[in-house]
């Protein structure tokens, strides 16, 4: 597998990439508060059929922190910009989606098809009061030098503990190690103009996917979603939580890359 790795520049900072493999051109997006290495279990069978590009997003990883305000969504345009993909598919997870979604309303012509795994929608109000004290008191306690119990929140929320403990001890290490910023995330991001009033504007292929353990309210955008979209799938994945790709990466792999099969 010839694998080609660098980094692309952006706005105050640059971009770390891996790209390998030929064909139709997919996007790995990876969640906060992970890195592009959440896509280990993706990567090599995703090559097998497709030219795959996994990066780190802004402050993740290898990719250059922050130097002021900046936006997510003019990097990730970039990135496909810099490559010369042309039309491709993204996949994201959690955040990664979130991305994902707003991207293919600002290059409907690039942007051919959307996986989008534990969704969140850029826009979209929680109904569940409780996140925002969640994230209230994840803040605080990376401001107060609590980084282990900011880490044990977020995981007991989003990615509890399960069967396999390597999986586990994987998940918590590199989420440990993009801590660092996140506490002031808000502060430095640009928000996209919002997708959730412009769900039915989405001209890519859609396939939204969800760990049956993920949170009641992930299950509502992800029906959201399906509702809106036009001709949007969505499968619900057993025994997974939020990071569906890293607890059930076969069924997710089949699924996705039987989707993204019709795509030359």
């Amino acid at each position: 597998m010839i694998t080609a790795e660098g980094y692309v520049p952006v706005e105050g900072g640059r971009l770390w990439y891996q790209r390998a493999g030929a064909g139709f051109p997919v996007i790995l997006i990876h969640p906060r508060p992970w890195d592009g290495r959440i896509w280990d279990d993706q990567f090599a069978p995703f090559v097998e059929q497709h030219d795959v590009v996994r990066y780190d997003r802004r402050g993740s990883g290898r990719s250059d922190p922050p130097a002021g305000t900046f936006s997510e969504l003019r990097d990730l345009l970039y990135l496909m910009e810099e490559l010369e993909l042309g039309r491709c598919a993204l996949v994201g997870c959690g955040s990664g989606a979130e991305l994902a979604l707003d991207a293919a309303l600002a290059s409907r012509t690039l942007v051919d098809a959307l996986v989008l795994a534990s969704p969140d929608v850029s826009g979209y109000r929680w109904r569940d009061r409780g996140l925002p004290v969640f994230e209230s008191e994840v803040r605080r306690a990376l401001v107060s030098g609590e980084p282990e119990w900011a880490m044990d929140m977020i995981l007991a929320v989003w990615a509890p503990p399960g069967l396999d403990p390597n999986t586990d001890a994987r998940v918590r290490l590199l989420a440990v190690e993009n801590l660092e910023g996140l506490a002031t995330w808000d502060a430095v991001v640009e928000a996209p103009p919002p997708a959730v009033d412009r769900l039915e504007d989405v001209s890519a292929a859609t396939l939204v996917l969800v760990g049956d353990r993920d949170l009641g309210e992930v299950h509502a955008i992800a029906d959201l979603l399906a509702e809106r979209v036009p001709g949007a799938r969505k499968h619900v994945i057993a025994d997974a939580d939020q990071l569906v790709h890293v607890r059930k990466p076969e069924r997710f792999n089949r699924l996705v890359l039987d989707f993204l099969s019709f795509r030359v």
